[in-house]
């Protein structure tokens, strides 16, 4: 893979801007999309001539996150998308498939889980089973994407859990909009407040999405995330 990466920005929103911002303070160049809504061909011809290396999805989630990723790999660029991962098993398998043929990499952009916290759980808690895991994560605005709550924060939530405990058992799960502000976590009486994170987890998921490493050995890529939304289903049909 390059040493000096380029992207290209699929969006226009505030967090397009956001993370154009961060991306060109380290170092790499940034070339921006911002009408996304071409025929698939016509996409995959705007990625390529960026001379971008890889494309950064920031779009809402949704059905057209595959046919944009899918986009990505045909022009030959790796690709993240953000949380949550709402494309179904058929469609992730598709689109791993496709990737690893061009020998290209998919992300999803789960940055908690790289909190110093939750490095440290994983190397003592991911092969430990018979845990209890639990997490809260509400925030005080209203609903800005039409996403419950559960997919949208929870995401955050039982990606830190199958990233760092993946036996656990998840025992409390609470996610909610128009609530005071809180993002906690906790593994049986160890707990981890990341509401005034001030962690550079977004510069340290770039340069592990970035490493010269196999593509197995990426942990957040996209099967991973379509086994968090497989638990948010589990968690949803318990209650």
């Amino acid at each position: 893979m390059p040493e000096n990466w380029s992207y290209v920005i699929l969006g226009r929103g505030r967090w397009a801007r956001r993370m154009r911002e961060i991306l060109e303070c380290e170092g790499r160049r940034v070339a921006c999309i911002e009408q996304t809504r071409k025929q698939a061909a016509e996409l995959t011809d705007t990625m390529r001539a960026s001379g971008a290396q890889a494309a950064w999805l920031c779009v809402p989630p949704g059905p057209h996150v595959a046919p944009m990723m899918n986009a990505a790999i045909e022009a030959g660029l790796h690709a993240i998308a953000e949380k949550p991962w709402m494309c179904s098993e058929v469609e992730t398998q598709s689109l791993a498939g496709a990737a690893r043929a061009r020998g290209v990499r998919l992300g999803v952009h789960f940055e908690y889980c790289l909190l110093d916290e939750i490095e440290s759980w994983r190397e003592r808690f991911h092969a430990v089973r018979g845990l209890r895991f639990g997490g809260r994560f509400t925030v005080s605005h209203a609903d800005r994407l039409g996403i419950p709550a559960l997919e949208n924060l929870g995401s955050h939530l039982l990606a830190i859990r199958r990233y760092a405990s993946p036996h656990s058992e998840l025992s409390e799960l609470f996610c909610a909009y128009n609530s005071a502000d809180e993002r906690r976590v906790w593994i049986e009486n160890e707990s981890v407040d990341f509401l005034e994170n001030r962690q550079p987890v977004i510069q340290r998921f770039i340069r592990k999405f970035e490493a010269p490493i196999q593509d197995a050995e990426f942990p957040l890529r996209i099967e991973f995330a379509s086994q968090v939304a497989a638990d948010l289903a589990r968690w949803r049909s318990r209650r």
